[in-house]
């Protein structure tokens, strides 16, 4: 059994290295789609300048406070405001250029003023977006919220318009009988209108203004990665994806080769050797996770020298993780071979079935976009358990022992499709 479970397996990998253009898409491609997916999702930890939300703002009020909230927009590190007329706001988003665009109609700032005292009814704040990235659009009204709040306040309380807006508006309510104000709230109300009046009057010190009501905390953030010195690295993420997408791609296509060997009788030549079912399926098995483990380690020493990807957690562990990875991705592929009834048919359905893994493992989006039944469902899918791993053990900094579970599943899945390839393998063709 030894002699031609050897022979076996060397031949496959003499087959491999022999086909200049398979070791080309097995070994280059995912480097080169991995170090793309890095480049976009390493963030601003390596270095880069952070990333900034396009916003055109259209001010058609030209006020104290709508020229306030343009300059504190203007200076917010988390946007790249430019001023336009609404024309060509409008078109600028609908092609897709910008991602947001805010227009302050005119009168904004009279109405946004007396609103804060909830006198008056309150100005639409209008708002273009590219369908497409709605998330933006969540995180510039949050942004511009701060903004309008100081600059509305900061003119109410120190501002011309205010002390303007609290002349007028105090005798009207003094006056007024039907103000719709029980008389206790109404005292309240001109008490407070009142006071706000006395701090015009007094004299500010060195010159100053109030400066508006702002967030009233601060937020320190801190990344949870291997230790304090170790950076995020979104190379090492993108990597263990795109690792683990073209394993299972090259094992699919070693499945979709034996099918091949079948269909021209090979099988049955092995057959009379004779060599049994399961040493077949046995030398398959030990060359596709050799040729697994080759690319996985060929793209991670890439990405060690280009990209600085260190192994955080452990090289037991991350060699754990990687043979668990091959022999997963290996008795997929025997899977392949076992279930398919034709090649061409195998490769379409294999396809869709990678695809749909990597996807669902969070190899190309975060996990945490999907629905939650959804989210839920990965946990059946054995990409996401080879990245958890992967992740764990470079940047995570997790350890050795944050490796045990991702392997073992990582080997539950191969011991699954290596006996479900077993039992429904056939030496010959169903007609």
């Amino acid at each position: 059994m030894v002699i031609p479970l050897i022979a076996m397996v060397r031949k496959d990998l003499l087959i491999f290295f022999s086909d200049r253009r398979s070791v080309i898409v097995s070994f280059l491609v995912p480097i080169a789609i991995a170090s793309f997916f890095g480049s976009i999702f390493s963030g601003p930890s390596r270095g880069n300048q952070q990333a900034r939300i396009d916003v055109m703002v259209v001010d058609r009020d030209g006020s104290v406070i709508s020229r306030s909230v343009v300059t504190g927009a203007t200076a917010d590190a988390n946007l790249r405001v430019t001023q336009a007329d609404e024309q060509t706001a409008r078109e600028t988003v609908r092609r897709g250029k910008t991602s947001v665009a805010v227009i302050i109609p005119p009168g904004f700032g009279d109405a946004a003023g007396a609103a804060l005292f909830g006198g008056a009814d309150k100005p639409q704040l209008g708002m273009l977006y590219d369908p497409s990235r709605s998330m933006e659009l969540a995180m510039v009204r949050g942004i511009l919220t701060a903004h309008l709040m100081q600059a509305v306040t900061r003119e109410m309380f120190g501002g011309a318009q205010g002390q303007t807006y609290l002349e007028k508006i105090v005798p009207q309510i003094e006056a007024s009988e039907a103000s719709g104000l029980e008389p206790r709230q109404k005292q309240l109300l001109l008490q407070m209108l009142r006071s706000v009046q006395s701090l015009y009057g007094e004299p500010a010190r060195s010159g100053t203004a109030p400066g508006g009501l702002t967030m009233p905390y601060t937020v320190r953030e801190e990344a949870m990665t291997a230790g304090t010195n170790a950076a995020y690295n979104g190379y090492a993420h993108s990597f263990a994806g795109m690792g683990i997408q073209f394993l299972l791609f090259a094992m699919a296509n070693l499945g979709v080769e034996m099918l091949l060997e079948r269909q021209r009788g090979l099988w049955k030549r092995l057959r009379s050797a004779p060599v049994s079912r399961f040493t077949l399926l046995l030398g398959k098995g030990i060359s596709g996770a050799l040729i697994s483990l080759m690319i996985l380690g060929v793209s991670f020493v890439f990405a060690m020298l280009a990209f600085g990807v260190r192994i955080e957690g452990g090289l037991a562990g991350f060699v754990g993780v990687a043979v668990a990875c091959s022999l997963m991705a290996s008795a997929f592929g025997l899977l392949v071979a076992a279930l398919g009834n034709t090649p061409a048919t195998a490769r379409g359905v294999t396809t869709l079935a990678v695809l749909m893994m990597v996807m669902l493992g969070g190899a190309w989006v975060p996990t945490f976009i999907f629905p939650a039944w959804l989210q839920q469902l990965t946990v059946v899918v054995p990409v996401r358990w080879a990245v958890d791993g992967l992740d764990a053990m470079t940047w995570r900094g997790v350890g050795s022992a944050g490796a045990v579970v991702p392997i073992l599943v990582l080997l539950a899945f191969a011991a699954l499709f290596a006996v479900a390839a077993a039992l429904r393998f056939r030496w010959e063709e169903t007609s």
